[in-house]
């Protein structure tokens, strides 16, 4: 749950924090500068993208007709594919798998899905013991935080935080300037739950339906490790993923990589489609793969189907102000940022994170740079009006709300509130600024403008601009 205080209360400390602010700004302009070169380097990426949004658009008009196909041609593929609607029933097939192999330790790669669903705490409750084995991943899971970034889940700590995390973990003394022995003290520690471990746990990037494979992107290779070297392997995959064919898949795996990390492509891209076969010299004995709905299939057909054509990239995060300045940790969800705010809602409940929809400036940066297209700002003006209408606004908010809404659609209107406003301030108003008790400053610290002496509308309507 999120609510308006819990948000405001997050991104003012996360504000505060200037090296969080450093690191954060960093991290993000680093992902969005690596964007603008790697697009700049493609052929007619604009087209590209406009034809990756018609795939997207076109798979989901048929989900049910791939997700068929996808698990026909999966199972003929030697994969054994399970349906969960909720994600209690993810729980309890992955721990029902477990179980039968009498399992107690699993290795995870890096995965949006089971962050969505909970899976650690409940392979937890259930005895077993998840460890990630992502860098990033695996420094937030010692430390007991949810991800930070849809792709960088650790990008808000330090070198030196990581240091000194790792030299509690080790009994040793870390420096922070040595990358490559902070690098050895997580190969160290990983090793061996890799060759432990009875099964590893991943996402999929995507489903490809005319072959019933599985795609995984990573920048490291513990995707690989985790997808081979445990007898079983289980896929979460989110039902919306799905590709109808390798031509499309293609055309999904040039925008990703350049869209969220600025590579052509990232440095393991890793096809999976069944168990091992006879004469293979390692890979898994089994392959499971959980189709989790989790309320996606209630958005198809809705104002807020188009969210499901998210892959995942962290776009827009990196060129949102208000997830650059306020942090993951704000939205209280694995899923951040514009699309977070759509996402979260729509899969969790809009009442439980009411916030959300108003974090943002309605800028249309994440349009701008989203490579399937999504209009996340249009969605999120949609947010604002069910908040309203579905009363999950406090009364007061929702009262000035409508007002609002009835003085900005009249323009009779707002010339007469605007010009009670304007000699109703007369008091107040000193060189430009109202001078206001700070409990009652909507604008928190910061100078609160008067209204001027003239509206653009009338300086228009006079000539006078």
């Amino acid at each position: 749950m999120t609510t308006l205080h819990q948000f405001r209360a997050e991104a003012a400390a996360t504000i505060a924090d200037a090296q969080l602010q450093i690191s954060l700004e960093g991290a993000t302009h680093t992902f969005a500068s690596g964007r603008v070169r790697a697009l700049a380097e493609l052929p007619d990426a604009d087209a590209l993208r406009d034809h990756f949004k018609a795939t997207r658009e076109a798979a989901l008009g048929r989900l049910a007709h791939y997700l068929e196909l996808f698990e026909r041609n999966a199972t003929a593929a030697g994969a054994q594919v399970h349906w969960a609607v909720t994600p209690a029933e993810a729980h309890d097939i992955v721990i029902d798998i477990a179980r039968r192999h009498n399992v107690d330790l699993v290795v995870k790669s890096k995965s949006m899905a089971t962050e969505e669903i909970h899976l650690n705490h409940a392979l937890e409750a259930a005895g077993i013991e998840p460890v990630e084995t992502d860098l990033g991943e695996w420094i937030i899971q010692l430390l007991g935080e949810p991800p930070y970034h849809i792709v960088g889940p650790a990008i808000h700590k330090t070198r030196q935080q990581v240091a000194d995390l790792f030299s509690q973990q080790t009994g040793r003394q870390i420096s922070a300037d040595d990358i490559e022995g902070m690098v050895g003290v997580a190969r160290s520690a990983l090793r061996e739950k890799f060759l432990s471990a009875g099964v590893g746990i991943s996402g999929a990037n995507i489903g490809v339906a005319e072959t019933g494979s599985i795609v995984l992107v990573t920048n490291e290779g513990n995707g690989r490790m985790v997808t081979s070297a445990p007898k079983v392997h289980i896929a979460v995959m989110g039902i919306e993923k799905l590709a109808a064919n390798w031509d499309d898949a293609a055309v999904w795996l040039a925008l990703l990589a350049r869209s969220s990390t600025g590579q052509p492509l990232s440095i393991y891209t890793s096809a999976i489609t069944g168990p091992a076969k006879e004469g293979d010299e390692d890979g898994p004995q089994e392959v499971h793969i959980i189709l989790l709905d989790n309320g996606r299939s209630q958005q198809v057909g809705t104002p807020y189907e188009e969210a499901l054509q998210c892959i995942r990239c962290g776009a827009c995060l990196n060129v949102c102000p208000v997830y650059r300045e306020s942090g993951g940790h704000a939205y209280g969800s694995p899923y951040s940022g514009p699309i977070g705010a759509v996402v979260t809602p729509m899969l969790m409940g809009l009442a439980d994170f009411e916030a959300l929809p108003q974090a943002s400036s309605l800028c249309t940066a994440c349009l701008d740079v989203c490579p399937a297209r999504i209009d996340i700002p249009r969605m999120l003006l949609q947010l604002r009006a069910d908040e309203v209408e579905e009363k999950v606004m406090p009364w007061h908010e929702r009262v000035a709300e409508r007002a609002a809404a009835r003085v900005l659609s009249s323009d009779k209107s707002l010339r007469f509130v605007a010009g009670a406003l304007r000699l109703l301030q007369t008091p107040l108003a000193r060189n430009g600024h109202l001078r206001v008790p700070a409990a009652l400053n909507p604008a928190k610290g910061r100078k609160l403008p008067a209204l001027a002496k003239k509206s653009f509308r009338e300086m228009w309507r006079k000539g006078e601009v």
